[in-house]
């Protein structure tokens, strides 16, 4: 029988990578066997998902749910990140301030996840927090007080919420 692999979402800034929070976050969902998913862009997108990529013998993938424009359908310049190994395109261009408007992907990175994380950022991650509490999707701030979402003090933390959806 074939089980699901979990899809842990991590928002974060699209600028500051914020390394020493992602990296480890990376190669901790690699290390309990579950699919990231990101925006699939710069900052904590590409931070995170290098480490990931990067942990070694893992069974999930990189999944990055990119902006696109309505007209082409194409990606903003930098998207996808090299370390997004499946692509999922849309036609959605909203980010940050526009982060839960109708053509922002932000809705589509928090339902798509099982559980999700959130690191420091701006408007549009803030706006992730704000949605993740509207459509009841479990999810923790890891380096960043968001007052949606519960903080976690450390990794040790963020791990013991991740390892409950199981």
């Amino acid at each position: 029988m074939v089980s699901r692999v979990p899809v842990v979402g991590v928002m974060g800034s699209g600028s500051v990578p914020h390394l020493e929070l992602a990296a480890p976050l990376g190669r901790l969902i690699a290390e309990l066997g579950a699919h990231l998913l990101t925006g699939g862009g710069s900052g904590v997108m590409t931070a995170v998902a290098e480490a990931f990529v990067n942990a070694g013998d893992r069974r999930g993938l990189s999944l990055g749910v990119l902006p696109g424009d309505w007209d082409t359908g194409r990606p903003p310049a930098g998207y996808p990140n090299p370390w997004v190994e499946l692509v999922l395109r849309t036609h959605l261009s909203g980010r940050g301030e526009d982060g839960q408007g109708p053509g922002s992907r932000n809705a589509i990175n928090v339902l798509s996840a099982d559980r999700l994380v959130i690191l420091p950022g701006g408007d549009g991650t803030r706006s992730e927090a704000q949605l993740a509490v509207r459509y009841g999707r479990p999810a923790i701030s890891y380096g960043a007080a968001y007052a949606e979402v519960p903080e976690a003090a450390d990794l040790a933390e963020v791990e013991e919420f991740l390892r409950c959806g199981r």
